[in-house]
């Protein structure tokens, strides 16, 4: 699964063999929001600076990563 940079995305449950992997193009991180009025500003300033990766971080430059993001 592919979540975009700004996509509001949340656990609610899972099974005990659910791992997750998080990448972040170089030079950014992760950030938590909460769905507060105050936070929009600073995440969609933040958004804006998500650059397109480079490659697919499995498959390479080839890959679906780079088929479905699409600036």
């Amino acid at each position: 699964m592919l979540i975009p940079a700004g996509v509001a995305h949340k656990n609610l449950g899972s099974s005990a063999d659910f791992r997750v992997v998080g990448a972040y193009p170089e030079g950014q991180s992760w950030d938590m929001n909460y769905g507060k009025e105050w936070e929009r500003p600073t995440a969609d300033e933040n958004i804006r600076k998500v650059k397109l990766p480079v490659m697919d971080p499995v498959f390479g430059q080839e890959g679906p990563v780079i088929d479905q993001w699409k600036p």
